[in-house]
């Protein structure tokens, strides 16, 4: 695994042992972050199923300001962590350690809004519609948001409405990548 492209480009990135975790491969990567070149013109980044930090960290890598990376393994948080250090700008992110939706209650507690959100969660366990309707309903979405839904082909997507707008989807194997406009 590595950074595709930006500043952080060819960086090496460590992954985490094991099956618990199932990074975004290269080729996907490549794919999601071309669909989203757009839209990486600074602001903040939610990872909120972070496992490595990859996507997050090529987020910053190719444009945004900052990041929020969740996730609830140790593993993952040790992983992250150790990623961000090759970075050398640990200030551009922020980690949090739990659960999806306690992390999106303490977000909104603390009033911080997002301009992209990267939900890549593992696929036996996707919660995507109720993760999408707390962010908007916590007001964690600045208008214009732009949210990337990494799934399988088989996942209960958000369907397009008043406030989401289905911008692009393409698959990849098993991979389906979904980005939406919140407005």
């Amino acid at each position: 695994m590595r950074v595709i492209a930006g500043r952080f480009g060819g960086l090496r990135l460590e992954a985490v042992k094991g099956r618990a975790t199932r990074p975004t491969t290269d080729k996907v990567k490549e794919a999601i972050f071309s669909m989203l070149m757009p839209y990486l013109t600074g602001g903040r980044v939610l990872d909120l199923y972070a496992g490595t930090g990859g996507l997050a960290i090529e987020a910053i890598s190719r444009g945004m300001d900052e990041a929020v990376l969740v996730d609830k393994q140790a593993a993952a948080l040790a992983v992250i962590q150790k990623n961000i250090e090759k970075t050398h700008s640990a200030d551009s992110f922020t980690v949090i350690r739990g659960a999806a939706s306690a992390a999106l209650s303490r977000l909104a507690n603390q009033n911080t809004t997002f301009d992209l959100v990267l939900l890549d969660p593992p696929y036996a366990k996707e919660k995507l519609k109720a993760d999408i309707d707390k962010m908007i309903s916590t007001g964690l979405l600045n208008d214009g948001a732009v949210v990337m839904i990494e799934s399988d082909q088989v996942a209960d997507l958000p369907e397009a409405d008043e406030r989401l707008t289905l911008l692009k989807q393409k698959d990849y194997g098993i991979t389906r990548v979904s980005l939406y406009l919140y407005e």
